[in-house]
């Protein structure tokens, strides 16, 4: 088979956790997998020694810098021929107090979740658009959180980034709708993965589990399940949609 005849999936954070979890769902349904990730290399490899199917390849990128973006992506056509699911699941959730942290801690902060959890979605999401659009369609689908419905004074910055997330995607599905390029979100609750380990075990565990009316949290399996339903098989007509994922928690009308 020619090199390009092959679906191509970019999943970013794809080293551990949810990314893990979608690079595996997705290459187990035949796609090619862009595997990104910042600097852990060898979770890298252990994803991709994961994967089913053949074609499968590391990219690595400090999503942060402004310039890596763009760079990602030219590196991922290069390499594979072609785009066609963009999975925008690289992010950091760090605990930033509004009345404790300093002042230079609050703003530090501020600036590097966002550009890590909204600005490199953002020019990913318009990348792949516009090379989708050209190229009959694709589907594009950011993981944002339950923290996006609600106000949460020890992270402010990541449930802001991921509001602003939904609002991004919602622009995004509206302006591409006519050109088959689909997109979605996923705002799970709390995941057991290594980022949230701290948060959910330990001295912390026995009141997340007793907010969550399902009794337990998520599993990056679900996730990642979910995002390739979403990447795969999710009707057209459900562009823009945000799909909650977070054991009742939050409920929306």
């Amino acid at each position: 088979m020619a090199k390009n005849e092959t679906p191509v999936a970019l999943v970013t954070g794809a080293s551990r956790g949810i990314g893990r979890a979608t690079a595996e769902e997705l290459a187990a349904r035949g796609m090619r997998v862009a595997v990104h990730y910042r600097g852990n290399r060898r979770a890298a490899e252990e994803t991709i020694q994961s994967l089913p199917g053949e074609g499968h390849t590391l990219f690595a990128a400090d999503l942060g810098d402004a310039s890596a973006p763009k760079a990602l992506f030219d590196q991922v056509l290069a390499d594979l021929g072609r785009l066609d699911v963009l999975v925008n699941n690289a992010g950091i959730f760090e605990k930033h107090p509004i009345a404790e942290v300093a002042y230079e801690e609050w703003q530090s902060m501020w600036e590097r979740t966002l550009a890590l959890n909204l600005m490199a979605p953002a020019m990913l999401t318009f990348l792949a658009a516009h090379h989708m659009r050209k190229h009959g369609g694709g589907r594009i689908i950011n993981l944002s959180s339950r923290g996006a419905y609600g106000g949460q004074t020890g992270t402010a910055a990541y449930s802001a980034s991921k509001a602003a997330l939904n609002s991004l995607g919602h622009s995004a599905a509206a302006a591409f709708a006519r050109e088959q390029v689909l997109v979605f979100g996923v705002a799970p609750g709390w995941v057991d993965t290594d980022m949230a380990a701290p948060h959910i075990h330990g001295e912390n565990e026995q009141q997340v589990y007793a907010g969550i009316p399902l009794g337990r949290v998520a599993t990056a399996d679900e996730i990642g399940a979910l995002t390739t339903w979403l990447a795969l098989d999710a009707p057209p007509s459900m562009t823009g949609s945000i799909i909650d994922a977070n054991g009742a928690v939050h409920l929306r009308p």
